[in-house]
């Protein structure tokens, strides 16, 4: 996606072709990060990959007023409204349940929120929002691994930060967050 940023930059000035341009660039591949995890998963589940790049999308082109600065920020906003849409489904699924306890997660053994159970997802979700708390790059780092499906050194090129740096954040917050889930 070469051009994200230069379309981006040609739609916050009202230009009504970027806006066409933007969605099939940004479409297809959040919906093949998301087709890829979430082909792992058992079937039968409530939330397909089509259905949250979609709902994604549509929270992301929804507000006119949302300016994109570049493809960092483009991409960040994306694992954001992915986390929001697995944390509402959560909740909507644990609210049905009417509770249940809370299972402590390995992080190395997971790959996309999407595939974790409600529990967990609420776990994690309240973990990162104290580790964004304390540390916002490192949480932004995990919501783009974790929400977005993005590779760490995708999500490295996304932060603008470099390879070595991206290993040592992510290994913290892995550690951070694993520890912090523990305490539940």
């Amino acid at each position: 996606m070469p051009n994200l940023t230069s379309i981006l930059n040609r739609a916050d000035q009202s230009s009504p072709r970027a806006a066409s341009e933007i969605l099939p660039l940004v479409y297809e591949e959040l919906r093949k990060l998301a087709a890829q995890k979430m082909a792992r998963e058992a079937p039968g589940q409530t939330l397909q990959a089509t259905a949250l790049v979609h709902e994604a999308w549509l929270r992301l082109s929804g507000d006119n007023e949302r300016k994109w600065q570049n493809r960092a920020h483009f991409f960040s906003a994306a694992a954001e409204a992915m986390r929001r849409i697995l944390i509402d489904n959560a909740r909507r699924k644990k609210a049905l349940r009417h509770g249940g306890s809370l299972e402590h997660v390995n992080l190395d053994s997971l790959d996309l929120a999407a595939t974790m159970d409600s529990d967990q997802v609420l776990a994690l979700n309240e973990a990162l929002d104290r580790l964004a708390g304390k540390d916002a790059p490192k949480a932004e780092l995990v919501k783009l691994r974790f929400f977005a499906g993005l590779t760490l050194e995708e999500a490295a090129r996304v932060l603008d930060i470099s390879g070595p740096t991206a290993k040592r954040h992510w290994a913290y917050a892995r550690a951070w967050l694993y520890r912090e889930m523990q305490r539940e």
